[in-house]
């Protein structure tokens, strides 16, 4: 339903890794090429051709580069609705070619960021074009296929292969979500930048993601959103549920008000056992004392570090 055949793409983007086997494979379907500036030059250097974005514009890149794309040539081609008569007449009129596949590769602010660059260096790393490019693409889902991260390049493979260049509305639609989940996440990232501390505001976008083993229920899902791994090792034990780390913030928290060596053990967000000993393995015997019924299943922390061959 809804098959598009890619006819031309307009490729713009910062890293050029994993790019080279997009760019043979739509040159062996045949799709004309369009590109920018590195980009423009890397796939000329394939042997593949490729049009430069300002011989279709008759406007050269500008402002050492913050102006290449925003141009009606390049946003009408994106834009324009196949099926509609007055966008074909403009279309036709001046000039403007259908662009069917846009991918982009937004200029990494996040990562300029967290490198302790200058202001003015983060700047300069806040996509303009690209993001611009991201959002009309994915607008016009029911005509372009918008590619907003190297992440889907190996999607956007199998895709190619499988349809011979065509894909259906559905797959258009699924890649502009993506697009959107993309563009809001930066954005939220540029604002956070700016805000400086503002409260008034509350905004995050975290993207990656971990489903837990069960939710509140076992018939529930869970998800923990951020980087899972970073908080902690688990040494033993099934696979976390949304009550477990429940269990240990709250855990977390109680022994956080003790100094010496301690051991809780919680269940359902109640502390089964807390004990404070000198050694870790009188800490966990006491604790567990505390009540050993409850404490059937519960989550076990301490604040002394532990190894492997001495986890209880």
């Amino acid at each position: 339903m809804g098959r598009k055949k890619i006819s031309s793409a307009l490729i713009s983007v910062f890293s050029k890794e994993n790019l080279e086997p997009i760019v043979r494979k739509l040159d062996a379907l045949g799709v004309k090429l369009i590109s920018t500036g590195g980009t423009q030059k890397f796939i000329a250097d394939l042997g593949v051709e490729v049009t430069p974005v300002e011989e279709l514009t008759d406007y050269p890149s500008i402002l050492g580069g913050r102006v290449k794309t925003l141009h009606p040539k390049v946003f009408g081609g994106i834009l324009a609705r196949r099926d509609n008569d007055n966008d074909k007449n403009d279309m036709a009129e001046y000039a403007i070619p259908e662009i069917d596949l846009v991918i982009v590769d937004l200029y990494p602010f996040e990562e300029t960021l967290a490198s302790g660059a200058s202001h003015q260096e983060i700047i300069e790393k806040i996509d303009i074009g690209g993001i611009s490019l991201i959002r009309a693409a994915a607008k016009n889902y029911n005509d372009t296929l918008i590619v907003s991260s190297r992440n889907q390049y190996g999607l956007l493979i199998e895709m190619l292969n499988e349809g011979n260049g065509e894909t259906t509305l559905d797959q258009r639609k699924i890649f502009a979500g993506q697009a959107f989940n993309i563009s809001s996440h930066y954005d939220t990232a540029i604002y956070g930048y700016f805000s400086g501390g503002n409260n008034n505001v509350f905004k995050e976008s975290i993207i990656e993601s971990k489903e837990l083993r069960y939710g509140e229920n076992p018939h529930q899902k869970g998800y923990f959103y951020g980087d899972f791994n970073k908080l902690f090792d688990q040494l033993n034990g099934k696979e976390i549920s949304y009550n477990n780390l429940l269990d240990i913030d709250a855990a977390v928290n109680l022994i956080g008000e003790f100094d010496e060596t301690t051991f809780a053990i919680l269940k359902h967000n109640n502390a089964c056992g807390v004990a404070s000993r000198e050694s870790l393995l009188d800490a966990w015997k006491d604790a567990l004392a505390g009540d050993p019924v409850s404490a059937f299943g519960g989550i076990l922390i301490t604040n002394t570090e532990v190894d492997e061959a001495t986890a209880v």
